[in-house]
């Protein structure tokens, strides 16, 4: 697979991405997070270190330097976040699954994990504004990824197009509520260091 060509086509035209998507037959869903989400989500983690470690420093050399982190502790927050990141997918796929008989769907995990694999690619991309810090609020052009979930939902996840509104309402409550409790986590894990 060509995650470049994958990702422009999410991006450019995703009713005919989650098509193809659709028609491909999923082996070890490892196998797809290895090919397509470890590199994707590498962007943000890198560009956020990046940007905060060198580009953050040299903008805040005068104050706090890195907003109160070092270099040590910024490698530890990238690898936490990054390694959450990846194992989030899996969570949500499993939601996904949970929640298709709810909206119409059969339980189908193929198709969750498919979702739970490809949606973020707005996100993922968005992140490398991070790279330069006050650039960084252009991050919210990750929000797109809520449009490609709301096309690949009928598509890839089997529920009516009547209903995937509401699908994706209760997905992102869920998803918000995972990402505090990452978020403590990770807060936890760092200060630990």
């Amino acid at each position: 697979m060509d995650i470049v060509a994958r990702a422009k086509g999410l991006i450019l035209s995703p009713q005919s991405e989650w098509q193809a998507i659709a028609a491909e037959p999923v082996g070890d869903p490892i196998d797809l997070i290895k090919s397509y989400a470890v590199p994707m989500a590498a962007i943000p983690a890198i560009c956020g270190f990046i940007g905060s470690a060198l580009i953050g420093a040299f903008l805040f050399r005068g104050g706090m330097g890195m907003m109160g982190f070092g270099i040590g502790r910024l490698f530890v927050v990238m690898v936490l976040g990054y390694v959450l990141g990846l194992v989030g997918i899996f969570v949500i796929a499993k939601i996904i699954e949970m929640l298709q008989p709810s909206f119409g769907a059969t339980a189908d995990p193929r198709g969750a994990m498919k979702l739970a694999v490809y949606t973020p690619t707005a996100v993922w991309l968005a992140g490398i504004f991070s790279l330069i810090p006050p650039l960084s609020f252009l991050g919210i052009l990750g929000l797109y990824s809520i449009y490609i979930l709301y096309v690949g939902v009928p598509i890839v996840g089997g529920v009516p197009q009547e209903r995937a509104v509401p699908f994706i309402l209760v997905l992102a409550l869920i998803g918000i509520v995972i990402n505090i409790l990452l978020g403590i986590v990770i807060g936890a894990l760092v200060f630990m260091f």
